[in-house]
């Protein structure tokens, strides 16, 4: 895997250990948008128009690469700004009424709950789920539900302590109880893969600046196709429409064309997208990155990361330190947090550690959290080894 690291330069002069805030983009990404923006600067097609078509395609290639991905049909992939974006139009997409309820854990970051406590005005309610000693369990949600819960919402890694959620179990929950499942997967894909036909989900949010590693301001939406017949529309720009007979080039050229006709819209997430001129370069950057890790194979990246985490942890166990996150594989991904005591403490740490150019965060939700550490792709050995060597050293 450490092949990857020559595609990451950023890595090359300090300690980047902080993909879970925002992570390093690869030379593949930043030369491919360098190439859209030159197709910008010079407008190298026949015409305005054949270049805005060439530009759509370029951005809708996206799609496909990010359900690769998933191993998902690529009808089921928004591009979208960012996880924020996509949770927000999934809250407005389901089909709720007064009375029903959404069921959180009080682990989440705030941009999990902000698009559902907006909907709180509507008479959606929010039912809260403590976490057990850091764990965000199934059967926790399952014991708080009610017969108007509609919605459970989960991050399948949660941002402070780097908990991974069992979604087979939360998948199994709704599929039995009817009730739509909304992840969060931005703290999980690019570190460990997610596969929608081994576990089905309704809808899947993600940005595309942590550990898929395209910090352009481009993520996705990701819509089960059953669950596509299930949605409020959403509001439609022009692109949400199905392609004319021709293309759009021609359409536009057509004297008889007015603005007031009954639209057909396309029958996929994409509809769910602004529908207009959107974060070309963002996308490109996205895909570019995607292609990226599906190349050294996502499998691989996840053994190369549970490696680095593992030999974390194990040196971290030596310290005067308490692992705030599971030991197990399959509980976490990429993300280690640890604390030396309490908050000031960690802070104070943290920037000694920022000093000496080992760049780290200090993250908490209800009281769950301390110094986090994310291990990705880019990292290796003496990454991990010069963060325990600098810890220790800080500690005595």
């Amino acid at each position: 895997m450490l092949n990857a690291r020559q595609h990451f330069p950023g890595a090359l002069d300090k300690t980047y250990l902080d993909a879970a805030c925002i992570s390093l983009a690869p030379r593949p990404a930043v030369e491919a948008v360098e190439k859209f923006l030159d197709l910008s600067l010079t407008c190298p097609y026949e015409s305005a128009t054949a270049q805005h078509i060439a530009m759509d395609e370029m951005r809708g290639a996206a799609r496909p690469i990010v359900a690769r991905l998933l191993n998902a049909h690529q009808d089921g992939i928004a591009l979208v700004e960012s996880t924020s974006h996509a949770l927000a139009l999934a809250a407005n997409a389901l089909p709720l009424e007064s009375g029903d309820r959404v069921l959180i854990s009080d682990l989440e970051f705030m941009e999990v709950a902000i698009p559902w406590t907006q909907k709180q005005k509507d008479g959606i309610a929010i039912d809260v789920v403590p976490n057990v000693e850091g764990e965000v369990r199934a059967e926790d949600f399952a014991a708080r539900l009610t017969p108007q819960t509609r919605v459970i919402v989960v991050s399948s890694v949660q941002w402070s302590n780097g908990y991974r959620c069992d979604l087979e179990a939360f998948s199994r929950l709704c599929r039995d109880r009817g009730i739509f499942l909304v992840v969060d997967a931005i703290q999980q894909l690019g570190a460990v893969p997610i596969d929608v036909r081994e576990t089905p989900i309704d809808l899947i949010a993600c940005g595309g600046h942590k550990w898929l590693n395209a910090p352009f301001g481009c993520g996705f939406l990701y819509i089960s196709r059953e669950t596509q017949q299930r949605l409020r529309p959403p509001i439609a720009g022009y692109l949400s429409l199905c392609d004319p007979v021709g293309g759009w080039g021609a359409y536009f050229q057509t004297p008889t064309i007015t603005p007031v006709s009954d639209y057909a819209y396309v029958q996929a997430a994409r509809r769910y997208e602004a529908g207009g001129t959107a974060n070309y370069p963002g996308a490109v950057g996205l895909a570019a990155s995607v292609s990226m890790i599906l190349n050294l194979g996502q499998q691989k990246i996840s053994e190369h990361v549970h490696g680095l985490t593992d030999r974390l942890i194990a040196g971290l166990e030596k310290l005067p330190v308490k692992v705030i996150t599971p030991r197990e594989h399959r509980r976490r991904a990429g993300i280690v947090t640890f604390s030396v005591g309490d908050s000031d403490a960690n802070v104070a740490l943290m920037n000694r550690l920022l000093e000496q150019r080992i760049l780290v965060s200090v993250r908490y939700t209800s009281n769950v959290g301390g110094v986090r550490v994310s291990c990705h792709l880019f990292n290796c050995d003496e990454d991990v080894d010069k963060v325990l060597e600098a810890v220790g050293r800080l500690l005595r």
